[in-house]
């Protein structure tokens, strides 16, 4: 039955509680008690739905996504579908949906995005940056809903609370799912992450070209924004008329100095790419190559003194 609008309990159907059938490779919680949701985003996910004063609701939901009851979930622009084992023989089909921004709202979010150096690296590197709500407040608009009203919700179910446990149990599990993929907050909003992160790099292009020289450096920005090198600016000898002094380190070396900072962004370059082309047994060049930069960057930052 729908549950579009918020109500009291008056006189609809009351259903005595009863246990649900057990689901097989059902989609759990991380969490078997406790908060659900590691990461500030999902907390955050979770705070506002707790916030909208939806009483026993969403405990019972809380139970069902630990017990495993959701059997499906995706997330589409602007819409969740998910289906919920109850009681019942078959699963309940639930749909939460909440209003896609339109395009102006869009570009006006992005554009706030790209103005924060931050902003940009961590998200195109797979974060997502702490204060990100001030670049929707920045466009007047908000990443997570504002109230009840804004969620429409639908559950075959036959009870008539809003929300049901169904629902209640999807929008915990949300919260994982959020954990795993933090652009999965935006595409509820409407924007895929391929779509966000090419006007992100156009946007950072732009504004790139334009900064000014005295914007302060962030570690691992540059590569997170361009994993490709400048091209050399001077003419590159055959090695062949360099076997003499192969060895040495030459006099364009003789000022060179380090200086190791911290990264804002973890594995910028790694991030950046993406998965290798290929696998070295069962494993992705990336997944086996991301231990090595962190073990190089601990040897490089432990011995910073003697460079």
């Amino acid at each position: 039955m729908p549950h579009n609008h918020w109500s009291g309990w008056d006189d609809r159907p009351y259903y005595e509680p009863s246990s649900p059938r057990e689901v097989k490779n059902g989609l759990k919680t991380k969490s078997e008690r406790g908060t659900i949701g590691e990461t500030w985003w999902s907390k955050r996910w979770i705070g506002t739905l707790e916030s909208f004063d939806m009483g026993t609701r969403l405990t019972r939901g809380r139970s069902y996504a630990r017990k495993g009851q959701v059997v499906s979930l995706d997330v589409e622009p602007g819409t969740v579908k998910a289906k919920v084992q109850g009681s019942a023989p078959r699963p309940y089909k639930v749909e939460i949906g909440l209003p896609p921004l339109t395009d102006t709202q869009w570009e006006a979010v992005t554009d706030a995005m790209a103005g924060q150096a931050l902003f940009a690296a961590k998200l195109l590197a797979g974060e997502m940056p702490q204060n990100i709500e001030e670049a929707f407040k920045a466009a007047k608009v908000s990443l997570f809903p504002k109230s009840s009203n804004e969620l429409e919700t639908d559950c075959s179910c036959p009870d008539w609370a809003n929300p049901c446990k169904h629902i209640a149990a999807v929008y915990y599990l949300m919260a994982d799912r959020f954990d795993e993929d933090p652009f999965l907050i935006f595409k509820l909003r409407g924007r895929t992450k391929e779509a966000l992160i090419a006007a992100l790099r156009e946007k950072r292009s732009a504004f790139e070209d334009v900064e000014a020289p005295d914007e302060p450096v962030i570690p691992g920005l540059a590569a997170a924004l361009e994993a490709a090198t400048t091209p050399p600016q001077e003419e590159v000898k055959p090695l062949e008329d360099c076997l003499d002094n192969f060895w040495q380190s030459g006099e364009s070396l003789s000022n060179f100095r380090v200086n190791l900072e911290p990264p804002e962004v973890e594995n910028a370059v790694l991030k950046r790419l993406g998965e290798a082309p290929f696998k070295i047994g069962k494993q992705n060049l990336t997944e086996l190559l991301e231990p090595a930069y962190k073990v190089a960057r601990k040897v490089a930052e432990d011995k910073k003194d003697l460079l």
